[in-house]
């Protein structure tokens, strides 16, 4: 964690350093006000020196392991930003594309926003969320490697909840497969011995007593 990142301008604060090391690019600052209420702690482990070394005006981050601070900060992020405050930070982050963009074909470049896949702490890394195929992806930048719990699993779904006319509509597109030209049957599509219902994209019309010379094509 000593690498800066230089879209953050730092006051000497432990919030200022925190948020200037690469890779940290998706998290937003947490006003201390909202930190110092003891309301919005309610529930998390924590001692008061690590909330004292977060809340640090004049941090020196020489020899400084901050493993403990992380997680209360992390925490604390993910309470934040679905507070009135907080959502109008992330939107400005996510109206800059500050996220990355969905890279299905047919979401043409849509904005994805930030999401864990559990708000447990440690369990799993941040994923992105596309609210227009509803699907979730690796990130592609080193702010991945963010603990997903800083954003918890409710976030964009807040956020969109709370800003509506930000909702994009699903892709109109999709990827049909084809052989030589033709529609593959949904059998085609399924493994060896597969019990599974065929896939709901493509209709099927072919009577049972057509299926043994239809699995491949369909008209």
């Amino acid at each position: 964690m000593s690498s800066p990142n230089t879209n953050e301008i730092s006051d000497g604060s432990w919030i200022s350093w925190f948020l200037g090391i690469m890779g940290n690019e998706f998290l937003c600052r947490v006003p201390t006000d909202f930190i110092a209420d003891k309301f919005n702690l309610t529930g998390l482990e924590y001692c008061s020196q690590t909330l004292d070394v977060v809340l640090d005006p004049e941090f020196d981050s020489e020899d400084c392991d901050c493993d403990d601070e992380e997680k209360l900060y992390g925490m604390i992020h993910a309470r934040y930003i679905v507070s009135p405050r907080g959502l109008e930070a992330m939107r400005l982050k996510y109206e800059r594309k500050d996220f990355g963009l969905c890279p299905r074909v047919f979401c043409k470049g849509q904005k994805c926003l930030p999401v864990g896949l559990t708000d447990v702490w440690n369990q799993n890394q941040v994923k992105l969320y596309c609210p227009s195929c509803y699907d979730v992806f690796e990130p592609r930048s080193i702010s991945g490697m963010l603990d997903g719990a800083m954003f918890g699993t409710s976030f964009p779904h807040m956020f969109f909840m709370q800003m509506p006319s930000l909702r994009p509509h699903p892709p109109v597109e999709k990827y049909v497969p084809r052989l030589y030209g033709f529609k593959l049957h949904p059998k085609a599509l399924l493994p060896p011995e597969s019990d599974e219902s065929p896939p709901n994209y493509i209709e099927s019309t072919v009577n049972k007593s057509q299926v043994n010379s239809s699995k491949i094509f369909k008209e």
